[in-house]
């Protein structure tokens, strides 16, 4: 008996390649051939599964989103149903921080299409910046949730901000600007301008 073949396993194994050629080598150093090399298996595979180095690019883009989002949601269902907006928030900001190596790994990945997109590399911002509009939205609905004294007179313009500034800090720690404890101070420290410093409802930000 044809030993089957998972095409879903199989085109993650292409996606979790590419990765890792990004990370070792930036976008240029993606190819079909590179790709291959580093998966272990045939180009006229990946080009069976990816006709073109888009599709294939575009595909790694949207693994790396899937994984950070699968991430979340695991430890937003640890947090259970009492979980304040500021501690919803918070977990969801230190999954973005590269505080591990597959945070890392993330974080270069989406480094380098950022700059693709600005540079015209054949991937345009259109397609990367579903996830960040997503993540604006989730942290206005938590915003909204809040119900400090100090709370965002703005929710919507201050998950803009805050998403603004935890991407930037995210980049920032790859080169060194940060450590992993002095990154998510800064994310406490930002939520305590935007949530305000009521000890009522801070906990530990989880790690």
């Amino acid at each position: 008996m044809p030993r089957l073949v998972d095409h879903q396993v199989r085109r993650r194994q292409i996606t979790s390649a590419v990765r890792r050629v990004i990370v070792e080598g930036g976008l240029e150093a993606v190819t079909f051939q590179s790709v291959a090399a580093e998966a272990g298996i045939s180009v006229r595979l990946i080009q069976y599964y990816f006709g073109t180095k888009r599709e294939f690019l575009l595909a790694t883009h949207r693994s790396v989103m899937e994984d950070a989002g699968a991430r979340f949601m695991k430890r937003w269902a640890a947090l259970g149903d009492d979980a304040t907006p500021r501690e919803a928030i918070s977990a969801l900001l230190n999954e973005l921080l590269p505080l591990d190596d597959p945070r890392r790994e993330e974080a270069i990945v989406l480094g380098v299409f950022n700059m693709a997109a600005i540079t015209g590399q054949g991937i345009t911002s259109e397609e990367t910046l579903a996830a960040p509009r997503a993540l604006v939205s989730i942290l206005a609905d938590q915003l909204r949730r809040a119900q400090y004294p100090e709370a965002s007179a703005d929710p919507d313009l201050d998950a803009e901000l805050v998403t603004v500034a935890v991407g930037g800090l995210a980049q920032g720690m790859l080169a060194g600007f940060a450590t992993a404890q002095s990154a998510v101070d800064l994310v406490d420290h930002l939520l305590d301008r935007v949530l305000g410093t009521n000890d009522d409802h801070r906990k530990p930000p989880l790690r």
